[in-house]
């Protein structure tokens, strides 16, 4: 692994709510789950929990792809 592709996967976790979400997204498997599912079960405000989404999907972490009118997030293996 590059030196700042990890050190940009390390910044992106190095915050407890985006931790968390993908510590969920972890135990999800590769279906993953759809925001606002992600953001009941960590209690977190859907703008606060996509915020910190698109930082772990800028950090290359996740992926997310659109089913009908959800947006499933699902951690990149």
């Amino acid at each position: 692994m590059k030196t700042d592709i990890a050190v940009s996967a390390l910044s992106a976790l190095a915050q407890e709510h985006r931790l968390a979400a993908f510590r969920l997204l972890v135990q999800a498997g590769p279906a993953g789950l759809p925001a606002g599912e992600i953001a009941e079960q960590l209690s977190i405000a859907a703008p606060t929990l996509s915020f910190h989404l698109a930082q772990l999907k800028h950090a290359g972490l996740i992926h997310q792809r659109r089913e009908g009118r959800s947006l499933i997030y699902a951690t990149n293996y």
